[in-house]
């Protein structure tokens, strides 16, 4: 498209790399309603830790006359009023029943469809279940906007495949699956990305397609890691080392390798739900995908009954006893807390009466305060502990003298394998 700008709806772990990818060829408006964020953003620091502050100095303008390429990020909705194409990358989290709340897309779309004019584009990129985009948004953006779909404006989706925390794999790197509204859409918006895109597009027939795609991707990891974890359990009653028995399988050239652990994250916790959600509204009920959530979903409370088992075992008083929870985001080295397993350890250490006290240093207190109302350290807390779970495998844990840090018959549960074997009582 000729004199493309851009708008980014929601600049967070997904839409920020994105802003920043297209700012170094595009005009983009990144908007976001946290204001704070805004400001961070303005003076070129990233809380996220996805892109380097040098990065952000280069590509961030403080005003869009005259410019061509860069960034401008605001909190207003005047400032995309100019934008020809709009692309949401806001949340698509799940209620505490684990129903998809697409309450961030309907108001996303509200804002979109204030400023949409004719011949506009808006690009979907948050994970949906299949429908979405045309069912659920466009409905909005028609009435908001007063305009006609696939006749006055246009749409288009390409899920995101943003990696937190991985440096190597980032949003140009990555394929991109594109979609348009017509067939004329399509190559319009595959064209746009395969722009900023090095490691080439995927376009798809339709944008329906594009959605399954998206969340098939994340059920498929979270029946593998399922399937991992019930080996794990069973593996463990047997006294076996499950991550001995994987490495061993993982010399055929065809075995999948996935190894036990806590699923949590925006992605692969969440997505299934929301293809069970379409699979049920049809007349199916999804067997395979939904036992796979339950499985991974019992994680946390499991490793911390093993521990309680473990503390028992070893005459360890298990009431009033202190737990050093190792780690609290939901993957090592990044300080993404969304969704997090590491809370149902602590819930679950908190039914026996034991003490969590939580040590992360890439966790940032202030979110982790307001979204699960409890105060981890960020720097090594002092005594000598009953316990430790070693939850999440940042690089600072692989230095530390783990043992020191516990009473002389006290448990050490690694949950992610990368402690030596001879100073554990177990691990996943």
């Amino acid at each position: 498209m000729r004199n493309t700008k851009i708008a980014i709806i929601g600049l967070g772990y997904v839409g920020l790399p994105l802003a920043v990818a297209f700012a170094e060829k595009y005009f983009v408006v990144g908007l976001d309603i946290n204001e704070r964020r805004v400001f961070q953003l303005n003076e070129c620091k990233d809380s996220t830790l996805e892109i380097d502050d040098n990065l952000l100095q280069k590509v961030i303008t403080k005003n869009h006359e005259g410019n061509y390429s860069g960034l401008l990020c605001t909190s207003k909705i005047d400032e995309i009023r100019n934008c020809n194409v709009f692309i949401v990358t806001v949340p698509t989290p799940t209620d505490k029943h684990n129903r998809p709340d697409l309450t961030p897309l309907y108001k996303a779309s509200e804002t979109v469809g204030k400023v949409l004019k004719k011949g506009d584009i808006v690009v979907y990129e948050s994970t949906v279940y299949p429908g979405v985009t045309e069912e659920e948004c466009i409905p909005v953006l028609e009435k908001v906007s007063g305009l006609t779909y696939n006749l006055d404006f246009f749409a288009g989706y390409s899920p995101e495949r943003i990696n937190p925390g991985d440096k190597e794999h980032t949003v140009t790197k990555i394929l991109k699956v594109t979609s348009g509204s017509t067939p004329e859409i399509a190559e319009v918006v595959d064209q746009l990305y395969k722009s900023i895109i090095v490691a080439g597009t995927h376009k798809a027939s339709s944008i329906k397609v594009a959605e399954a795609a998206k969340v098939i991707e994340n059920s498929q990891r979270d029946i593998n890691i399922a399937f991992v974890n019930e080996l794990s359990k069973i593996f463990y009653k047997l006294g076996i080392d499950t991550n001995e028995v994987l490495e061993a399988a993982g010399t055929k050239w065809n075995f999948l390798k996935f190894k036990p652990g806590l699923v949590g994250g925006h992605c692969i916790g969440v997505d299934p739900y929301y293809l069970a959600q379409k699979a049920q509204e049809v007349g199916y009920h999804p067997e395979i995908i939904l036992s796979g959530r339950r499985l991974n979903d019992s994680m946390g409370a499991y490793v911390a009954e093993e521990v309680v088992k473990l503390m028992v075992k070893k005459d360890v008083p298990v009431k009033n006893a202190r737990c050093l929870v190792l780690g609290f985001t939901f993957k090592e080295n990044c300080p993404d807390v969304r969704n997090t397993k590491v809370i149902d350890i602590i819930k679950e250490l908190k039914n026996f009466h034991i003490t969590p006290v939580v040590y992360d240093p890439w966790a940032n207190i202030q979110e982790v305060q307001h979204e699960y109302g409890f105060t981890p350290y960020n720097t090594l807390p002092e005594g000598k502990f009953e316990s430790i779970i070693l939850a999440v495998a940042h690089n600072e844990f692989k230095s530390l003298s783990i043992l020191d840090l516990m009473i002389d018959n006290g448990v050490l549960f690694d949950v992610k394998g990368i402690l030596p074997k001879n100073i554990v009582d177990a691990r996943l």
